[in-house]
């Protein structure tokens, strides 16, 4: 018997159900919405996915397809975005920082960190005051 070739799969086109693709951006819009709300406590997949109504997996496929990232991954991105706000605002240690934004151990912060923005935590802190000061010359100068 002789089988017609298979049909080349076109790219970019969703393999999923319309409402399959719906209902992952759902929960993926649930699960990101408690995690910028919560990344400083100790967050799991397991947890967010219980508190979505979803299966574990449910949720990563949500954040595979969807959200092109891992949960773990989204998860630090906010921790180390919120962190480089509170390093900018030079207020805050930089051990405050790591544990304001989830972290026992200020060197796990730091070497996160510097994995995501490339720049240890105190670098990042000392170049974001010069920034400030170069954007504003007159204030620096009054608070020196």
């Amino acid at each position: 018997m002789i089988h017609p070739p298979a049909m080349p799969r076109r790219k970019n086109v969703p393999t999923q159900r319309p409402s399959t693709i719906r209902l992952r951006a759902s929960l993926l819009a649930e699960a990101n919405a408690i995690v910028e709300r919560e990344y400083a406590s100790e967050l799991s997949l397991d947890d967010i996915a219980r508190r979505v109504a979803s299966s574990r997996r449910q949720l990563q496929r949500a954040y595979a397809e969807i959200g092109h990232t891992t949960f773990r991954d989204y998860l630090t991105r906010v921790r180390m975005d919120r962190a480089a706000e509170m390093l900018s605002g030079q207020t805050l240690t930089v051990r405050e920082v790591a544990h304001r934004v989830g972290y026992r151990q200020p060197a796990q912060f730091a070497k996160a960190f510097r994995r995501h923005r490339g720049v240890a935590p105190s670098d990042f802190r000392a170049s974001a005051s010069a920034r400030v000061a170069a954007s504003h010359p007159l204030e620096a100068r009054a608070a020196a």
